[in-house]
């Protein structure tokens, strides 16, 4: 059989880089192995990266020996296509598994961990994880007496915190496409015109792309309540056409080489009401606020106190955090699960890292949206896309 040969995102030493930050993490927690079952950490650790998450899949990355993929046969091959692994480090469990539950995958799975010398190791697995199933869990256990499993949630994770150069890069191209599907909003959204065909277009416009770059499909899809429905945060959409007088938040992003740059804006048909304007004076000068506090040094706490701080003033409560990490993800969510903009939190901003200030505001019968996602910089911070941040208006 001809080995295909991987077209990768990143040079081979961006990914030793990763295997090296995650042992040391590893090897701190007291760690022989872990177990990833995280789609997003597989993708960084080795750049696997095919619709394959709603089966058992994993990657075990050992502290000292070479990590394997192990998954659903038929998606063996997109591993051999699209991560660095060589083919002895690509390893399935039999076809009969997929969906039995007499049979589970991870029992599998504790077989190869035997056979490569963790059956009695200290291994990490990825407890809180939307991937990592209770039942994946009992079998790996009980197919593994001898070893300790150790919860370790978040551990590679926070090793995704700092982005390189290139991943920054792929940020910013994922901005140029939200950029390009609010432009394309604005001259399509108007009274009459199905919600659902505005969908159909804000799709369009993130994965054709912009001139020599297209999109990949991204981790939640667009959200774009109107009127009252907006009061709700995460509603998506129907046929009902839009319609005068209503405001309609639209929070979406572009996603490219699985990075994300989350974007939302607001438009209003028609003659902005008091309300509305109320909530754009609130949300401009309270994200100013926050980008003031966004510099190294500084905690996650200190944005989200400067940008409460200015909510208070104008008489608005926000009990949601205003904001949390992002970067590479897969549906269905694309932060990293990691740090909050939130006021408890005292996570310390380092250059490289980005966040999705998420200033959006959802009240008793409207909802408002203005939002960006930024990097850290060595003196504070930069935007990733490139939009007007203001409320959008169509007469």
């Amino acid at each position: 059989m001809t080995v295909p040969v991987p077209v990768l995102p990143f040079e081979r030493a961006e990914y030793d880089a990763r295997l090296a930050r995650t042992r040391r993490a590893m090897a701190a927690a007291g760690l022989e192995a872990v177990v990833i079952a995280d789609p997003s950490n597989m993708y960084w650790l080795t750049g696997y990266d095919g619709w394959s998450f709603y089966v058992h899949q994993w990657v075990v990355l050992p502290l000292e020996e070479a990590p394997f993929w192990f998954g659903r046969p038929m998606d063996a091959a997109g591993a051999l296509r699209t991560a660095w692994l060589p083919p002895d480090d690509v390893l399935s469990y039999p076809e009969a598994c997929v969906q039995n539950p007499a049979d589970h995958p991870a029992t599998h799975l504790a077989r190869a961990l035997v056979a490569r010398g963790l059956g009695q190791a200290r291994i990490g697995v990825e407890m809180d994880n939307y991937y990592y199933t209770a039942a994946a869990d009992a079998a790996l256990r009980a197919g593994l007496p001898a070893a300790r499993l150790q919860d370790a949630t978040g551990l590679v994770n926070w090793q995704r915190a700092v982005k390189s150069p290139r991943e920054l890069d792929y940020m910013r191209m994922a901005g140029r496409l939200v950029g390009a599907a609010h432009a394309r909003i604005l001259e399509v959204a108007e009274p009459g015109v199905p919600k659902s065909v505005v969908a159909a277009e804000i799709q369009k416009a993130l994965i054709t792309g912009v001139p020599g770059e297209a999109g990949d499909y991204t981790a939640i899809v667009p959200m774009l309540p109107s009127g009252a429905d907006a009061a709700a945060p995460h509603l998506t959409w129907d046929a009902r056409p839009m319609r005068a007088g209503e405001g309609t938040f639209f929070e979406i992003g572009g996603c490219y080489r699985r990075y994300h740059c989350p974007l939302s804006r607001t438009l209003f048909l028609g003659r902005p009401t008091d309300a509305f304007l109320r909530a754009e004076a609130a949300t401009l000068e309270g994200m100013e606020a926050g980008l003031a506090a966004a510099r190294p040094g500084n905690s996650c706490g200190d944005i989200a106190r400067a940008y409460f701080a200015v909510l208070a003033r104008h008489g608005i409560e926000k009990e949601s955090r205003a904001g949390y990490a992002v970067g590479v993800s897969y549906p269905p969510d694309w932060g990293e699960r990691t740090m909050s903009i939130r006021p408890d939190d005292t996570s310390v901003l380092a250059p490289g890292m980005t966040f999705h200030f998420m200033t959006g505001l959802w009240m008793a019968d409207m909802g408002f949206e203005i939002t960006e996602t930024i990097a850290i910089t060595e003196t504070g911070h930069s935007l990733i896309a490139d939009v007007p941040r203001r409320l959008f208006v169509k007469p």
